[in-house]
């Protein structure tokens, strides 16, 4: 059971990250995210933090 559960966390919160501006939800590697190498698709900003985990 324990591999299922951390499975699903791993699909819903490994390497997620949002918007700052517009809520958006995107995947890509930190690396990148603290880089500025991301941008957003609907916003076009840099500035992203990563998901809350419920």
């Amino acid at each position: 059971m324990a591999t299922k559960l951390a499975a699903t966390h791993a699909r819903l919160f490994k390497n997620m990250f949002v918007c700052k501006n517009c809520k958006t939800k995107v995947r890509a590697d930190s690396r990148k995210i603290l880089e500025g190498k991301v941008r957003c698709r609907k916003c076009l900003k840099k500035a992203f933090r990563p998901i809350r985990k419920k």
